[in-house]
C-alpha cells in the first residue's frame, strides 16, 4: 500500500493575548502516514489538536512549520481538493437552501451535469438516511443531527479518493451513529481513504484498521488496534448486565470466581469480572441462577481510554 497522507513535523503556533501577546503551540511536530484503503482515527480530547490537524491539512490554517501531502501533491496545491471530501466538526451551510438544493449546488461545484446533479443530490441523501420527506425543507429547519447527515452527504458528493471527517458522529442519535458508522464502514470496500477526528472511543474501536492519539498537540501514540491494545499491557474489566435475577442469588453463584462484583439493578444485576478470560466461567455460573437472563457484555475502560488519559510526557514520536 502507498501512502495518500503524508505529515512531516507538522507544527502550529497560535498568538493568544491583547497587550502581552505569546505564542501557544497546538500542533507539535506531527508525523503520521495513511495508507490508502484504511480508516484511520485521530483520537484526542477537546483541545489536544485534532481540528487544528484537520484545518491545517484541508488548508484553511497555514502552519508554523513542517509540510504535508495528500494524494502525493503538498497540501499548498490547490487541485488536490477536487479529489477528497471534508466535513468540518462545526459546519455551516446556505440556511436558505433546501437540503436537495444544496447538494445539487455542491455536484455543479464539481462539474457534474445539470441532469446529473439531482441524481446525485437524490443518491447521498438517500444513502445518509435523511427521511425524503426533509429533502425539500430549508436547511434553517433542520436539527443538528440532520445537518450533520447533510454534511456528510456534501463530503461524498465528488466521489473522493480520500475522505476528512471531523467528529463525523456528533449531534447523532443512537441509531444514526450506528447508520453513519455502517456508511464510513462501506466506504473502505470502495478503496476509499477515510481519516477522521473523534473523542468517542467506541466509534475508534469499530472502524478504524489504525489510529493516532494526540495529547496536548503532541503524537503520543500510532498504531494498529491491537498493538495499541498490548502497548498499555490491556487486562481489560469486562461488564454482565443480567435480567430477570436476584442479585444475591447471582453473587452466591459466583463466589467461587475471584474478583468478581455484583451490583443490584431495577431488572437483575449488573456483574464486573476483572480478566476477559472471566467472561466464560461467569456466565456459566450466571445460567445456574433461575430466571437469569443474558442482556450484554461489554468491556470497561480497556487499553484505549488507558492511553488516551494516559501522561502527556510520555508523548513520542514513532
Amino acid at each position: 500500500m502507498s501512502a495518500v497522507i503524508e505529515i512531516e513535523n507538522l507544527s502550529k503556533d497560535y498568538e493568544v493575548g491583547f497587550l502581552r501577546k505569546k505564542r501557544v503551540r497546538a500542533l507539535d511536530s506531527l508525523s503520521l502516514r495513511v495508507e490508502r484503503g484504511e480508516i484511520f482515527g485521530f483520537l484526542g480530547a477537546n483541545g489536544a489538536g485534532k481540528s487544528t490537524t484537520m484545518k491545517l491539512l484541508m488548508r484553511l490554517i497555514y502552519p508554523t512549520g513542517g509540510r504535508a501531502r495528500v494524494l502525493g501533491r503538498d497540501i499548498s496545491d490547490v487541485s488536490v481538493h477536487a479529489r477528497i471530501g471534508y466535513l468540518p466538526e462545526h459546519p455551516y451551510f446556505y440556511d436558505y437552501l433546501t437540503a436537495r438544493e444544496f447538494l445539487v449546488y455542491c455536484a455543479e461545484l464539481f462539474g457534474y451535469a445539470n441532469d446529473d446533479c439531482r441524481a446525485r443530490a437524490a443518491e447521498l441523501l438517500a444513502a445518509v438516511r435523511l427521511d425524503a420527506k426533509s429533502w425539500d425543507k430549508q436547511l434553517r429547519k433542520f436539527s443538528k443531527g440532520m445537518l450533520q447527515r447533510v454534511g456528510l452527504a456534501q463530503a461524498l458528493v465528488n466521489d473522493p479518493e480520500v475522505v476528512f471527517l471531523d467528529e463525523p458522529m456528533s449531534g447523532l442519535d443512537p441509531v444514526g451513529r450506528r447508520e453513519v458508522r455502517d456508511l464510513i464502514a462501506s466506504l473502505r470496500t470502495r478503496g476509499t481513504t477515510v481519516f477522521f477526528c473523534s473523542h468517542i472511543l467506541s466509534d475508534i474501536e469499530v472502524l478504524c484498521d489504525r489510529a493516532a492519539i494526540l495529547q496536548r498537540g503532541r503524537l503520543a501514540h500510532v498504531g494498529r488496534l491491537e498493538e495499541l491494545r498490548r502497548a498499555a499491557g490491556e487486562q481489560r474489566a469486562m461488564e454482565i448486565t443480567v435480567a430477570g435475577a436476584d442479585a444475591t442469588q447471582l453473587g452466591a453463584a459466583l463466589s467461587q470466581l475471584g474478583g468478581a462484583r455484583v451490583v443490584a439493578t431495577p431488572g437483575g444485576a449488573r456483574i464486573e469480572v476483572a480478566k476477559e478470560h472471566d467472561v466464560d466461567a461467569a456466565l456459566a455460573a450466571v445460567r445456574t441462577v433461575a430466571g437469569a437472563r443474558l442482556v450484554s457484555v461489554q468491556p470497561v475502560g480497556g487499553a484505549l481510554e488507558e492511553l488516551f488519559v494516559g501522561d502527556d510526557d510520555s508523548a513520542a514520536k514513532p
